[in-house]
């Protein structure tokens, strides 16, 4: 697996949201940084306590657009964040299975998933910084505002 490296252009593809609407990165440049949460699976444990970590910080949501992919089906995913009351846009990578996890290099082909990967993308659409957890273990929202912050530096 190839992990896109900070400064490279940020792959970019189209898919669903956990209501139907077509979501592309690229429509995003010039408009908003991007933070990219990739998750292995709605409704289990560790990824619940991530999303509603990032639920129940409003501050860090509003300093960019948060898009949270993983490889289940839509119609989950719209349970999913009713569920968990997820503001944020749920993105289906469920087909072609795996693609965009792939093309961001944190597909796990065996458990046909994606690892826990984030990818903060600036507003020009290159990658500036990025994290892989492996599955088990959880990622620190703070990460993602300092990460952000590092941006309105520059």
């Amino acid at each position: 697996m190839t992990i896109p490296a900070a400064g490279s252009r940020a792959p970019d593809f189209s898919t669903r949201n956990q209501y139907g609407e077509q979501v592309r990165l690229s429509d995003l440049t010039g408009r908003r940084d991007v933070v990219l949460v990739f998750y292995p699976y709605a409704f289990s444990q560790v990824c619940t306590s991530e999303l509603a970590a990032l639920r129940d910080r409003p501050s860090l949501l509003a300093a960019a657009e948060f898009l949270a992919i993983s490889c289940d089906p839509m119609f989950t995913l719209r349970a999913y964040a009713d569920n968990q009351n997820l503001g944020f846009s749920l993105l289906t990578d469920f087909w072609p299975h795996g693609e965009i996890a792939t093309s961001y290099g944190v597909f796990d082909a065996e458990r046909g998933c994606a690892l826990r990967g984030t990818f903060v993308v600036d507003r020009t659409g290159l990658i500036r910084w990025s994290v892989v957890n492996a599955i088990p273990e959880a990622r620190n929202p703070d990460d993602y505002a300092e990460a952000l912050a590092a941006l309105n530096l520059r």
